[in-house]
């Protein structure tokens, strides 16, 4: 079975601008794959070419084993597509306009589309029955999921696909991303929220200035082991501060005295185990960990280093398996 999606040698040149570049990247059926980074990186542009919205300055793409400019659109009913920027217009209700959509994808059983399309509205909480120009950013991106999903598509690209839902929704798009891959669809899933990519993708390329900097699975791209957290003490900055400061793990340590609480910030790399512990010797107020931004994570994991050429260990797994054989 060849891959759902194979990207070879992407070069894409706006002006001077280089968006992406000497992209390789495949994607193996009935796998959930994200594609992560910070804004600018590459991955809006990368999956507009599998769509056949641009086209490359140069490379090789071929999707469902199909070249994306000549597949046409009997490629394109096989494929369901969220785009980064949704424009949902009309006055035409959800219904009607899932109704055309269903019309378009070439489905045999359109009452069947339309009743999945149903069931998807009522598990993300939209009214089909407005006309979708009065309907909220986030309500209008749950119409754009429904349209992707309710055919089922052998492929789904998805970008972005969570912007405008609440923490809710949310989980209920990744509990539908994980039923689509076990009913055997593909899932190419772009995003910079790395906790959505952390549940439900299998393998992940990481884009930097429109370059892979790594792949693999997602634990061993080390993309959660950076958190930033902030502390309240009950402490005495002078005295603490030479205790703080070698803190395990801890780097950008700041102070600040609130009313004889001491305030702390920081971030911590690795293990979050060992930190807490040492910590633990304080008396400790309050204490908050979260995952920082998905771009400082590249940076300083993948880093400066971002901006120069894929080193022989990141090339894609599909050119080490013909090395190989």
């Amino acid at each position: 079975m060849s891959d759902a999606v194979e990207i070879r040698k992407l070069h894409k040149r706006y002006g001077r601008r280089v968006a992406v570049h000497e992209l390789d990247l495949t994607v193996r059926p009935g796998t959930v794959f994200g594609l992560i980074g910070p804004n600018g990186a590459g991955k809006t542009t990368t999956l507009r070419t599998l769509v056949d919205v641009i086209r490359p300055s140069s490379g090789d793409v071929r999707v469902l084993g199909a070249e994306p400019r000549r597949g046409g659109a009997a490629l394109r009913r096989r494929i369901g597509y969220v785009p980064g920027e949704l424009h949902l217009e009309g006055r035409a209700s959800g219904h009607r306009t899932l109704s055309f959509y269903a019309q378009v994808s070439g489905t045999r059983d359109t009452a069947g589309t339309l009743r999945t399309a149903h069931d998807l509205a009522d598990r993300l909480g939209v009214d089909l029955g407005r006309p979708v120009r009065t309907l909220s950013k986030g309500n209008k991106q749950k119409v754009g999921l429904i349209q992707a999903f309710m055919h089922r598509p052998e492929l789904l690209i998805l970008d972005e696909p969570t912007s405008g839902l609440d923490p809710l929704v949310q989980r209920e798009f990744l509990a539908m991303v994980r039923e689509a891959r076990d009913a055997g669809q593909t899932v190419l899933l772009s995003s910079h929220v790395l906790s959505e990519i952390q549940q439900t993708a299998d393998e992940v390329a990481v884009l930097a200035n429109g370059r892979v900097v790594a792949d693999g699975d997602v634990s061993s791209l080390r993309l959660g082991s950076i958190r930033r957290v902030r502390a309240e003490l009950a402490a005495d900055a002078a005295t603490a501060r030479p205790a703080l400061d070698s803190l395990p793990g801890l780097t950008g340590l700041e102070l600040r005295d609130a009313d004889g609480i001491l305030q702390l910030s920081g971030t911590v790399e690795g293990a979050i185990d060992p930190f807490v512990k040492a910590l633990a010797r304080f008396d400790v107020r309050d204490l908050s960990v979260e995952e920082p931004d998905l771009e400082e994570s590249v940076l300083r994991l993948y880093g400066r280093a971002a901006s120069l050429a894929p080193s022989p260990s990141r090339r894609s797994r599909r050119t080490r398996r013909e090395e190989r054989g």
